[in-house]
């Protein structure tokens, strides 16, 4: 009889496959389809967001652990959790860097698509923790001046380095949200983004959601747009996935399928954490466990050529380079229907860290801004005198 503990797992977790096999018993479920029948006789589980773990699927079975690959938590119901003594675990910042170029290439789309000048623009940011704060880095590179809005971190560090969030909605020539889905409470964030926020916006702003969809109240943002109360929006995340509104969706600027943090690097980092965390809970030999050979990217050299081009010409071809937004905007709009399966089979995408810049006439100045942003190889090339 086979004694080892049950794990029921994702099937869309990517990298873990025959990794914990060796020590347990191991069942891969599509994450919607997890139920109470499936979880019953499990000893822990490894989730993504769209297994709702709740009392009605954890309350008959004898789960010790949940271990979710993802940052957002709000799919788990910490407080029966707590209750019954699971113990669960999250993946703060396993994505950040993703996010981070998701950002990036929503920046370098609006300099290079609708030929906006980023230099001496304000970029709002609202949360920052993991992903905020690498987002202020690249705004910082692509000379962007930026103003922080995180009443807890306030709350927690001092006013100095924060926004009061009226000022900062009526500042900001780009706003984007970086904050956790809290439905209550002093920190509440369900429907931050509504008609009330939007009427302190500049009316030229930029509204940009990856982080929980119902952050923005979907309805208002759709009014708001139609109104041109707000100039453009940008979302990778919607109410009501996967099934998002068609009209919402021919009114955003960029649109995409909950994909921000799924670079290759975000998701070894999530299944690590949470392979991590299982190990240490049942005191298996996989506690500092992290994939191997991940898929290098299509094209890892990106060779520049910086004479007579803009600092925010070189820096938003190297962030396009390494992942154009536009290609997963077309798809999405192409076939909306196809919104899970398209998250499913993602492409591959590696982050900065994975290229190489040979920068032909550049600078350290260019050199340093790169680096900024995430790209740790970059090699000057000066221009033989």
């Amino acid at each position: 009889m086979d004694t080892r503990i049950k794990i029921i797992a994702d099937n869309k977790i990517p990298f873990l496959q025959n990794i914990l096999e060796p020590y347990a018993e191991v069942e891969y479920l599509p994450g919607a389809d997890t139920g109470a029948s499936q979880v019953k006789t499990a000893d822990a589980l490894i989730t993504r967001t769209r297994t709702k773990c709740t009392e009605n699927i954890l309350q008959e079975s004898k789960v010790k652990i949940i271990t979710t690959a993802t940052i957002g938590f709000d799919h788990i119901d910490t407080q029966y959790c707590a209750q019954n003594k699971i113990e669960w675990t999250n993946a703060p910042g396993c994505n950040s860097g993703s996010v981070k170029q998701y950002i990036a290439s929503v920046l370098a789309i609006l300099a290079t698509k609708k030929q906006m000048p980023l230099a001496n623009k304000t970029l709002g940011i609202i949360g920052v923790g993991n992903v905020g704060s690498k987002v202020k880095t690249v705004a910082e590179a692509l000379g962007m001046r930026v103003l922080l809005n995180d009443p807890p971190r306030a709350e927690k560090e001092g006013k100095q380095d924060f926004t009061d969030l009226d000022i900062l909605l009526s500042q900001s020539d780009i706003i984007t949200f970086h904050v956790p889905l809290q439905r209550s409470g002093k920190y509440k964030t369900f429907h931050l983004g509504n008609d009330e926020l939007f009427a302190k916006c500049k009316k030229e702003v930029i509204i940009i959601n990856s982080s929980r969809g119902e952050v923005i109240n979907n309805a208002d943002l759709l009014d708001a747009l139609k109104d041109n109360r707000i100039n453009e929006a940008i979302l990778d995340v919607w109410e009501n996935e996967p099934d998002i509104d068609p009209e919402l969706l021919k009114n955003v600027l960029i649109a995409t399928p909950h994909i921000a943090g799924y670079s290759v690097d975000g998701k070894a980092n999530g299944t690590a954490m949470s392979v991590q965390a299982i190990s240490r809970f049942f005191n298996l030999p996989l506690k500092e466990w992290y994939p191997e050979n991940l898929p290098e990217p299509e094209n890892p050299l990106i060779e520049v050529n910086a004479s007579n081009k803009s600092l925010q010409e070189i820096l938003a071809g190297c962030i396009l380079h390494t992942y154009n937004i536009m290609e997963d905007d077309g798809r999405l709009r192409e076939n909306p229907s196809s919104f899970e399966q398209q998250r499913g089979s993602y492409p591959i995408r590696r982050e900065f860290g994975a290229y190489q810049i040979k920068l032909n006439n550049g600078s350290d100045f260019i050199k340093k801004s790169l680096n900024k942003i995430g790209f740790n190889d970059v090699q000057v090339i000066y221009k033989d005198l």
